[in-house]
Parts: structure tokens; sequence; C-alpha cells
């Protein structure tokens, strides 16, 4: 009689990884500009605005599907974000208004910092439980830095979304969530990278960081 063979691990795949995290904000930019009006009247925005939101929501539950079928799993994270971005997406297609698109990713940032600094009050790194990443050699101080850190940097983002909504167009907003964010965000990563090697991770984990960090779409 033969053993049952151990189950292999899902693939990974850093492509895979970043169509999951930024796809659907892709979709959403490059619907909003297919969409937009010439003339930038209000009526015209509003009803580019609201089909953006529709592919962008699309789009974002198809990243769900392919990130469960290829990934192996869904992160609280992401789950937590794809609510977020359904929820705020009715919202704007019901009301027809651009402001409930543009104020969810402070929410998402706001709420993924008190999750973070609610743990770190209780002495728990979040940043753990929300990635549902076990980063090779990672020890505790590290985690919990890594969780400080990341708080600290979303309510920054937070900060800064209010700030460019209110001083930009929307198509301006939205360049800026998808360029901006994503490379402030992708340079904070590699910034902690120094620590982290500091407190155990290994190389391999340390790829797995930069592969995935938590992002919001």
């Amino acid at each position: 009689m033969t053993d049952n063979p151990a189950p292999t691990e899902k693939p990974r795949s850093s492509w895979i990884n970043l169509v999951v995290d930024f796809g659907p904000l892709l979709v959403f930019f490059l619907t909003y500009r297919y969409f937009s009006p010439d003339d930038e009247s209000s009526v015209g925005i509003v009803l580019a605005v609201s089909k953006s939101t529709g592919a962008f929501m699309v789009a974002t539950l198809i990243a769900l599907v392919i990130s469960k079928w290829r990934l192996g799993h869904i992160s609280p994270m992401v789950w937590l974000s794809t609510s977020l971005i359904l929820g705020f997406g009715a919202l704007t297609m019901f009301f027809n208004d651009p402001f409930w698109i543009q104020i969810k990713p402070t929410a998402v940032y706001l709420i993924f910092a008190a999750v973070l600094f609610g743990g770190l009050m209780k002495g728990k790194p979040m940043l753990r439980y929300l990635l549902q990443s076990a980063f090779e050699g990672l020890d505790e101080e590290g985690w919990l830095k890594l969780s400080r850190n990341w708080a600290l940097f979303f309510l920054f983002l937070a900060g800064l979304n209010e700030v460019l909504r209110q001083v930009l167009s929307f198509g301006g907003w939205l360049q800026a969530k998808l360029w901006l964010f994503t490379g402030l965000s992708f340079v904070f990563t590699f910034s902690q990278i120094p620590m982290v090697l500091r407190h155990g991770m290994g190389e391999k984990a340390t790829t797995e960081m930069i592969e995935n960090p938590p992002v919001d779409q």
C-alpha cells in the first residue's frame, strides 16, 4: 500500500500577485479614461465615474476568484478591502457621486491602521493575521515593528488621499491613486527590508514581502 502523496502547495507567481493587487485599479483607470468627456462637463464626468466604478467592482471580484484559484488563499486584508470596494462602489453608482469612491481609500487605510494599532496595544502583530503570511525567520519583535510601521504609513496615506481628493480633479486624483500611491507603497515596502533582515527574515520571505505588499486597490 502506498502512502497518500502530500498536498502540493499552490503555485506562487509574481505576475499573478500583481494582477490581483493592481489589476482592478488599472481597469478603473482605463475605463474612466475611455468614457471621460472631452469637455469635462459635470454630467459626463459622473457618468464616466459610474461606468468605471462598475468595471472596478467586477474586476475586483474576478481578482478575488483568481487569488483563490491560483494562490490558494484570500487574506483577511483582501476580504476587507474587497468588501469596502463593493460597498463604496455601490454607493457611488446609487448616488451618482464620485465622493464615495474617492473616500473609500481613506476608510480602508484608517481601518487597517486602527486594526494594527489595536493589536499593538495588546502586544499582537495584527499584520501577520491580516496578511495570513508567516514570513520565514521573522521574529515576534520584527512583526511588531512591521505592524507599527505599516500602521503609521496607512495613516499617512489616509491623510494624503484626503488632501489630493480636495485639490485635484477626479481624473487627477485617479492618476495619483494609480501611480503615486502604488509607487509610495513599493518604496515603503523596500524601506522595511533592512529592519526585517535584522530580525531574522530570510531571503525567500523578503521576496514574498516585496511581491505582496499590503496595499489597497
